[in-house]
């Protein structure tokens, strides 16, 4: 309700009024704590039987092979790592590294045990598992059921629904189809065990692999860091540690693999290598072999001296004898010189023959003594006779010596000149063989280099394969959180908290966005920004006490008409004559309480000790008459505007007997043509007579979005009070009452809003209609 003047309640154009969106909602506050409740209920439901996922993580370093191998690069000066993070996690998280670590942990049989509410997933089986299918093996999804009873194992297949039963907890006792064995054997963890229910699930390994490639998540630390963190999140702490522990050995060996394969193909192409170069080596010294047989070489540079001093020495010898040859010449021609005559021949010439020379010698030593006996005893002394025979006997020896000798020099020379001509050609040929003998070691020495070097690369390579080099440093192994990571509590309350605010939010701003009704002032404040509302008329629940009967009422509904009378008052405008003022109340349509406003706000002016004048000029739906004693067909302003012989105040009646001011004119019988009645000039005629007479003439005049009743006298209202009821109008029709104001077919129009609060729902599953029961055309 309000008090003040009708401007009061103009609203500036882009204000909003935050406090009234919040108690728009509020009003739900019932809905809203429900769903706050009902959200926390699923919230607990939902934390207690969720499972349980604990995220695990390990961090890795990859390792840089070339530290340490190589000066320092760009790379090194900018503190820039060589490794590509990039690559490496797409080589961890390779279909065929996960495949490895499927295989190998056998991660395709899932083990679960089967609770009350839920299932959890568990590491293994708390008694012996034995799987005889391999992991590659499995086509498709298998399931069994292992129920542990007090004396044996019941196993459920849940495809076929076939049972075995193994007593003794014992499957290796007796044969069945089963691809697996159990047994218990700590007996003491019987009595835990009985009637728990485990699931052993078979699944292919392409579709687990790509499962757990999908759950695998790596990340680097940090963007100048060389290290990468792997987490897994799982329901089984034991299952993620194995899995990630595994992932990293399985990476590790794949580059170690990798790294040794490089030192063993290097190996195989040494051994290669080795055959062909050892088949080379012997072939080249097989030839050297033979080309040194063939040339009778046994070291060249040896040889080449070797000849050279053979030949200085066959030279000399030549020289010698040719020497010899010329002494012996000497001797002859001394020997010739002396045939006739005695004399002595030289000696010690050089004459290297010792034969020679002592014939000489005594031949010598004979003619002194021939010419001492001869000088002493004369030439007939027969020692001189003997002599002469003995110096004859040694001349002829002599000659046959040097002959003798001379012969041998000679063939000698010709030995020695044969000799040394071979010598010559040999040292000749000297070159060529060098030329040749070098160019087989030359193929020989770079044929053993080269085997030399492989030899060398062989024993770095095996050294390489014996050392090889991890691929990654395992920084921190497999942890697992020692809380969950999921659900968390808080989190969950929180957005149960949320949900619960936002849901029933939702769901009302969804309603009040498709409301189309029109609720309070607000809703008119915003539609018609120039039209004052001077009145809001709660609606009552007691159909009883609809009328403002008593004068002295102080119920809220006789308090808003009081006020509602009041605000009246200031949009009425200013007259200088006494004469009463008009004050028509219309509506859209049919049903907004225009003649329930009419008459109480008559009767509100009436309780004021002024006299008011009620006319029902609604002639096509009359009202009025419901809120009396008096028939619908009563007398009234029709038979008036039809019948010029009638009086109207005749037809006056008294409706509510504590309000002695109060008159009120019926609508009389329903004509066929009200528009007609009402622009005859008798109803001006009756407004004017009872301005005369009346403070305050209320008029209840029919809807306008219909029929044009109200707009054909609407110039003789002073004010028009235009009704709109809560929870009921549309919002749209706010717009023809606009238009009428801004076109000025209906003057100086004040809103009341009538009906307000009625539902706190907001007026849904009502409708409206406008209906007057006959034809607009009749």
């Amino acid at each position: 309700m309000d008090n003040n003047p009708s401007n009061y309640f103009q609203q500036d154009e882009n204000q909003i009024d935050i406090k009234q969106e919040i108690k728009k909602y509020f009003r739900f506050w019932p809905w809203f704590l429900f769903a706050i409740g009902l959200s926390f209920s699923i919230a607990y439901v939902y934390l207690r039987f969720s499972p349980r996922i604990y995220q695990t993580s390990t961090k890795i370093k990859i390792l840089d092979e070339s530290d340490g191998l190589e000066l320092p690069s760009s790379a090194f000066v900018f503190k820039r790592s060589n490794i590509n993070l990039e690559n490496e996690i797409e080589i961890l998280t390779s279909y065929n590294i996960i495949e490895q670590v499927v295989r190998e942990l056998k991660l395709n049989t899932i083990f679960q045990q089967e609770g009350q509410i839920q299932t959890t997933l568990i590491a293994q089986l708390p008694f012996q598992f034995d799987q005889h299918v391999e992991s590659d093996s499995i086509p498709s999804n298998l399931q069994f059921e292992i129920l542990v009873n007090e004396k044996d194992f019941e196993v459920r297949d849940v495809k076929t629904s076939q049972i075995e039963l193994f007593e003794n907890h014992d499957s290796y006792s007796r044969t069945h189809n089963l691809p697996f064995d159990i047994k218990l054997k700590n007996t003491s963890l019987l009595n835990s065990l009985v009637g728990n229910k485990y699931i052993v699930r078979f699944t292919p390994l392409k579709s687990e692999t790509l499962r757990l490639k999908s759950k695998v998540k790596i990340e680097p630390i940090g963007e100048q860091s060389d290290l990468l963190k792997l987490t897994i999140n799982s329901e089984s702490t034991q299952w993620s540690e194995n899995v990630l522990n595994t992932l990293v050995r399985v990476f590790d060996e794949d580059g170690i693999n990798d790294k040794k394969q490089v030192s063993i193909s290097t190996l195989d192409f040494i051994d290669n290598r080795f055959n062909i170069l050892a088949k080379k080596l012997d072939s080249i010294e097989v030839n050297k072999k033979d080309f040194k047989q063939d040339n009778n070489l046994v070291f060249l540079p040896s040889d080449a001296e070797l000849g050279l001093q053979k030949r200085t020495q066959s030279e000399d010898e030549l020289f010698r004898i040719e020497n010899q040859i010329e002494l012996t010449k000497l001797v002859k021609n001394a020997l010739d010189d002396i045939e006739n005559q005695s004399g002595l021949l030289p000696s010690n010439v050089g004459i290297e023959n010792g034969s020679i020379n002592e014939l000489i010698g005594q031949y010598n030593t004979a003619v002194l003594d021939h010419d001492k006996y001869v000088t002493s005893g004369g030439a007939n002394n027969p020692m001189v006779q003997q002599l002469k025979a003995t110096i004859s006997d040694l001349r002829n020896n002599i000659t046959k010596s040097i002959e003798s000798y001379s012969n041998q020099l000679n063939l000698s020379r010709k030995q020695l000149s044969v000799r040394n001509s071979i010598f010559r050609g040999e040292i000749g040929s000297f070159p060529e063989k060098e030329k040749e003998l070098r160019e087989i070691e030359r193929q020989q020495n770079i044929q053993e280099s080269l085997y030399l070097l492989l030899l060398q690369k062989r024993e770095e390579a095996a050294i390489n394969i014996a050392n090889t080099g991890h691929s990654v440093k395992v920084v921190e192994k497999a942890l697992s959180g020692s809380g969950p990571i999921s659900p968390k509590s808080n989190i969950v309350y929180a957005a149960a908290l949320l949900g619960g605010l936002l849901i029933p939010f939702g769901i009302f701003y969804l309603i009040f966005m498709l409301d189309t009704k029109v609720h309070d002032k607000k809703d008119i404040e915003n539609a018609v920004r120039n039209v004052p509302i001077i009145g809001q008329i709660p609606e009552v629940k007691e159909k009883v006490k609809l009328v403002f009967e008593n004068p002295s009422d102080r119920s809220i509904l006789a308090e808003s008409f009081r006020i509602l009378s009041s605000n009246v008052r200031y949009v009425l405008p200013r007259k200088d004559s006494d004469d009463g003022q008009v004050i028509f109340c219309t509506s859209t349509i049919k049903g907004e309480g225009k003649t329930y406003v009419s008459i109480n706000l008559s009767l509100a002016l009436s309780s004021l000790n002024k006299k008011v004048l009620l006319i029902g000029a609604d002639l096509r739906n009359p009202q009025i008459h419901s809120y009396s004693t008096k028939d619908k067909n009563a007398a009234g302003l029709s038979n008036y505007l039809h019948d010029f012989d009638l009086d109207w105040k005749g037809m006056l009646i008294k409706g509510f007997k504590n309000h002695q001011t109060h008159d009120v004119l019926l609508s009389g019988s329903i004509p066929p043509n009200p528009a007609h009645l009402l622009t005859n000039g008798r109803f001006e005629t009756l407004i004017k007579e009872a301005k005369g007479i009346y403070d305050y003439i209320i008029v209840d005049t029919a809807p306008t979005i219909l029929v044009t009743d109200t707009m054909l006298i609407s110039h003789l209202a002073d004010t028009n009070v235009y009704i709109v009821k809560a929870n009921f109008t549309e919002k749209s029709l706010l717009e023809f009452s606009k238009e009428l104001n801004e076109t000025g077919k209906l003057k100086n129009m004040a809103y009341v809003v009538n009906s307000v609060g009625s539902s706190k729902s907001r007026g849904y599953g009502y409708n409206y209609g406008y209906g007057y029961g006959y034809s607009e055309e009749s």
